[in-house]
């Protein structure tokens, strides 16, 4: 059945380009009005979110024509109001925001609105939180306009902090009037880390079940499972483990047992041990004889599992017995990292109240998103199809961060435990901090 749906989408790709190239012998790209490559670049996307990642190329090719297209046009080609939300619809759908700018200046006859261009210029620039305020006025006006999905995508990444249930409603009105979209895959995507976060399990598990029942085949689904993990670690104990496996029996058994693995990991470094190994031996039991990678991580991930267990030192044995040869660099670093931390456990008590110095590794982050988790990083991006499964990023409000140093003192000062004692204890805590460490910057 997949097959088949693949072979249909490339078929009809495949058809649309043959009525472009027909058309463009009618009539030359510098003759073609903007809305009607908008309609073309619409299908496209709307086509690699369904599955067909052959349109990919097609895509950026049709970014690339329109551009040039509106760079080159005559200003009075924007007496079509059409060609003006076309001219919109680029800017908000991977376009180049400086061709909007160029067209602005061009722009002496007023066919443009400043009040939504200025406020379109903001966001694009980086500048969401200026645009609240007059996003929050305009989108009534062009809600049942042609930009108006796009305008609901942007409005609603533009209060995503501030107002979760706000930023939802945005959302799902674009959902409502863009179904099989582009625009409906990057909504629903974006509402289910919204309503996670916001600890509405309910309506972050319908979006889940919505979008694994239509976009398991999108570029961009590689996000959702990170969300997806997420959110069964995070809420696994308010969650019905038969809702979990709904939503993951719409996937392959490949992309289950993936899945699977990515939950058991982050479960294991999350302290959530009876979610790491049921997702570790589901994994296994997914994994097929010729198959020894997959099991080998689920046994490292057990194994991360049961070490805060009563008996540590079979998992110390498991984990140790593991051929590294079968592991990525991480995953390498992963176990020397679980090896260390069970070796701290079963250590016996240093006499004279002598202690090691407790070695922090320095975290490595992505700069961009200090203060953001992975997923939140994943999640805090505007639609981008130019970007393949990458997109741009928006505004990101950056936590003020405390030093080590100041945070320790001051926690030794409020609770009044013993400094030795204290460094015995963040000897065995820097450990796991390693762990932890190790999922920074993974995107995958």
């Amino acid at each position: 059945m997949g097959f088949l749906r693949r072979t249909l989408l490339t078929g009809t790709v495949f058809c649309a380009a043959l009525v472009a190239g027909a058309s463009a012998r009618a009539e030359s790209p510098d003759d073609l009005a903007p809305y009607k490559m908008i309609r073309s670049l619409q299908f496209v996307q709307d086509t690699v979110v369904l599955g067909d990642h052959s349109a990919m190329e097609m895509q950026r090719f049709l970014l690339t024509t329109i551009d040039e297209r509106l760079r080159t046009a005559d200003p009075s080609i924007f007496d079509d109001p059409r060609n003006v939300d076309a001219a919109l619809v680029y800017a908000m759908s991977g376009g180049n925001p400086e061709t909007l700018e160029l067209l602005l200046k061009k722009d002496v006859a007023g066919h443009f609105d400043s009040r939504l261009t200025d406020t379109l210029s903001n966001y694009l620039g980086g500048r969401g939180s200026q645009s609240v305020k007059s996003l929050a006025e305009i989108f009534p006006e062009y809600k049942r306009s042609r930009v108006g999905p796009y305008l609901a995508l942007v409005s609603a990444n533009s209060v995503i902090r501030k107002d979760p249930k706000l930023a939802l409603t945005y959302f799902d009105w674009a959902r409502l009037v863009a179904p099989g979209t582009i625009v409906e895959e990057a909504a629903l995507r974006r509402s289910i880390f919204i309503a996670s976060e916001a600890g509405w399990i309910d309506r972050s598990m319908a979006y889940a079940n919505r979008y694994a029942r239509r976009y398991l085949r999108s570029p961009y689904a590689s996000q959702f499972a990170d969300l997806f993990v997420k959110l069964a670690v995070d809420h696994f104990d308010a969650l019905k483990q038969d809702d979990i496996l709904e939503i993951l029996s719409f996937m392959d058994v490949p992309r289950q047992r993936e899945v699977y693995l990515r939950m058991a990991r982050l479960a294991a470094i999350s302290g959530k041990n009876k979610l790491a190994s049921l997702a570790a031996e589901r994994a296994q039991i997914l994994s097929g004889d010729g198959e020894s990678v997959p099991k080998v991580l689920a046994d490292l991930y057990s194994g991360l599992a049961s070490v805060p267990s009563g008996d540590v030192a079979s998992a110390m044995q498991e984990i140790v017995a593991i051929p590294d040869d079968k592991l990525s660099a991480k995953d390498r670093a992963l176990k020397e990292a679980a090896r260390a931390v069970a070796e701290e456990v079963l250590r016996a008590p240093v006499a004279g109240g002598a202690q090691e110095k407790a070695v922090v590794p320095a975290k490595a982050e992505d700069p961009s998103y200090e203060g953001l988790s992975e997923a939140e990083a994943a999640a805090d991006r505007a639609m981008d199809p130019r970007a393949g499964a990458e997109e741009t990023p928006v505004a990101v409000a950056r936590p003020e961060q405390k030093k080590p140093e100041q945070e320790k003192q001051a926690q030794q000062e409020e609770t009044g435990i013993d400094p030795a004692f204290d460094n015995f204890v963040s000897t065995g805590r820097s450990k796991l901090d390693e762990i932890d460490a190790l999922l920074k910057g993974e995107g995958s």
